[in-house]
């Protein structure tokens, strides 16, 4: 099941775009986008697809999605019945956002965010509160009253709980690793496991990549990406056997052996080990028949959607 393409379009006159969504349900809607994605989804619960991560979620979820990572809700079933599902959607560009982080101190926060998204970021309950006392401003009419919101609401987010959603595997931000901005011998090591991870990797191997010795790369790894290297690697093939599952309908024993794992045992262990289900129930988790669909290359642009 391959994601559509969804063209994000400002106005000329903007940086971000508001779209404020309402409807009986939220249909799946497999897709992706350059644009950084801020949801916050209210009287909706039902499953949440952040690239490999598959959870049920509830009222007033608030996640951030980085560029080309698909991503999707699905509800059928409004918290009030009598009451529409509420979707509130911030789209904007992270080139200009990483911009003003650099020469405004007082956006500096910005860059902490980003890098902690890298992988999409679903907050804590509390944390949608940030968002709600500001929807009268983020669904402003005036471009600079939405623009403003929606830098307070980014800077709060910066140190607001929350925890990663996909791994690494999940989609491709270039060669330089799941932020973009890593120093370049690490940019490295981050490509190689990208693209060798089906490979028995060794640490001295990554270590001559980078020309740096087993222990600042252990270092590098634990401070910047918040895990150990084996534990980095293991979530990469895990991620890109996730995408075999719900793209592909090979054996699962295939998609184990192209995915770095000697044998299905090992597989389906290290598998449940990181999405508490088997390989088989993951696949069970998408719409039946999803993956066969056609899908367009583009998404139509939505109605009801804020210019900017």
């Amino acid at each position: 099941m391959k994601p559509a393409y969804e063209h994000v379009e400002f106005a000329d006159n903007c940086s971000v775009r508001v779209y404020h969504r309402k409807l009986p349900r939220i249909p799946f809607e497999w897709h992706r986008h350059p644009e950084y994605e801020l949801t916050l989804t209210l009287n909706s619960q039902g499953k949440r697809y952040i690239g490999d991560s598959i959870s049920d979620y509830h009222a007033n979820d608030l996640v951030l999605v980085p560029p080309d990572l698909p991503h999707t809700w699905s509800s059928n079933r409004s918290i009030d019945a009598s009451a529409q599902q509420v979707a509130v959607v911030i789209w904007f560009n992270g080139e200009w956002a990483r911009r003003l982080a650099d020469c405004c101190p007082e956006y500096a926060a910005l860059r902490a965010l980003l890098r902690r998204a890298a992988c999409g970021l679903a907050f804590e309950r509390e944390a949608s509160t940030l968002v709600e006392v500001k929807l009268d401003d983020i669904l402003s009419a005036q471009p600079r009253v939405r623009l403003g919101a929606t830098l307070d609401v980014l800077c709060a987010l910066a140190d607001a709980p929350g925890h990663p959603l996909a791994s690494p595997a999940s989609f491709r931000q270039g060669d330089n690793g799941p932020t973009g901005h890593e120093p370049e011998r690490f940019a490295r090591v981050l490509a190689t496991i990208e693209t060798r991870f089906a490979d028995a990797l060794k640490m001295s191997d990554l270590c001559s990549v980078a020309n740096v010795s087993e222990r600042s790369l252990s270092r590098y790894f634990v401070r910047h990406l918040g895990e150990s290297v084996g534990s980095y690697i293991a979530r990469t093939r895990i991620g890109h056997a996730c995408r075999l599952l719900s793209d592909t309908q090979l054996p699962v024993s295939v998609i184990a052996a192209r995915s770095g794992f000697p044998n299905v045992a090992h597989f389906n262990r290290q598998f449940k080990a990181l999405k508490t289900m088997t390989p088989s129930q993951y696949r069970a988790q998408f719409p039946a028949g999803a993956w066969r669909e056609e899908r367009a290359p583009e998404l139509t642009e939505r109605p009801r959607s804020l210019d900017g």
